[in-house]
């Protein structure tokens, strides 16, 4: 079942390529193209990765996109710190404190809103809907609401806009991420528990997992890839971006869903994700390329991805009548 969910995400995704190149034979299907079109869902897709085990557990994370923020402010601030106000010429150990910095502030938000939903049975939509503006609010308090602009040249030249055999870094480190988390989710214990635990928490529960513990472990995990995204984000636009991802969070839990996750827990996989966040990216710079008038692009991301939702429902459905 899921796999045949996949199937028909993966058809839409190359019916949309095929649809764009057609259109724009020119613009769509070049290298420049592919390119700008992988670096942009970079950022959204590490996110999403995160996002597919908290939803695979039945839960959510509406602070992702604020927990983002927060951690490139945190590693631009001690960047800018270590180097005396100026860290435009810093060196590989500054960005590398950075880094961590920023992995570690996203992972502590995580590993609170686990805590809050594991251990204080708090509904994750209160937990993380609190945490989404506590992180923004934290991260505008770090810098009085004002942007971060000093940002190391060689962490641009090197993540940001940097190549090898023409992979972009950005594109090469987000498929890392990617395939971590297949092999995490699909081939491991700890994957196995979580879809044990979205599946049914007590059933887990009484099998002898952990499930508060799991819990925790998959909401830190979702946020230190926050941070890493964050730390990214910053890379390639060379400031922090404080207002630039109020939609992130959505953005993320719309991939996911497209590609096929449930909402109620117990089904998805990480393919799929990749092809949900790719679905709106295409539909996007598709829509740019052929001139269509940008307010058309939520509308056609949102009809997309309500489509994919009824889909799952009418699979659910069909699984449980069977």
């Amino acid at each position: 079942m899921v796999a045949a969910s996949t199937f028909w995400i993966a058809l839409v995704l190359v019916v949309l390529c095929v649809l764009f190149s057609a259109l724009r034979p020119d613009a769509f299907p070049t290298l420049f193209t592919l390119q700008t079109l992988l670096i942009e869902a970079s950022v959204l897709l590490v996110l999403s990765v995160g996002m597919t085990f908290v939803i695979i557990t039945a839960g959510i994370d509406l602070s992702v996109g604020s927990v983002l923020v927060f951690a490139g402010v945190v590693a631009a601030t001690l960047m800018e710190s270590l180097s005396g106000g100026d860290a435009s010429d810093a060196g590989p150990g500054v960005v590398l404190a950075g880094l961590v910095a920023a992995v570690v502030g996203g992972g502590v938000w995580g590993l609170l809103n686990g805590l809050l939903v594991a251990m204080a049975r708090i509904p994750p939509l209160i937990v993380t809907l609190g945490s989404f503006g506590a992180a923004l609010g934290a991260a505008q308090l770090i810098t009085d609401g004002v942007d971060v602009r000093t940002v190391p040249k060689a962490l641009r030249d090197g993540l940001g806009f940097g190549q090898t055999l023409q992979v972009p870094h950005m594109v090469a480190l987000a498929a890392v991420v990617t395939l971590a988390g297949a092999w995490l989710l699909h081939t491991t214990r700890f994957g196995r528990r979580t879809f044990a635990v979205g599946s049914n928490a007590e059933a887990a529960r009484r099998a002898g997992i952990p499930v508060r513990g799991h819990l925790v472990r998959v909401y830190t995990g979702v946020g230190l890839l926050a941070g890493l995204a964050g730390f990214m984000s910053l890379a390639y636009f060379g400031t922090t971006t404080i207002s630039g991802h109020s939609t992130d969070n959505l953005n993320a839990i719309a991939a996911v869903v497209l590609g096929g996750t449930s909402l109620f827990g117990g089904v998805g996989t990480v393919f799929g994700t990749v092809i949900g966040v790719f679905i709106p990216a295409v539909l996007t710079k598709g829509f740019v390329i052929v001139g269509v008038q940008q307010f058309w692009q939520p509308v056609a991301i949102s009809a997309v991805l309500v489509a994919a939702v009824w889909f799952d429902q009418v699979r659910r459905r069909s699984r449980d009548r069977g």
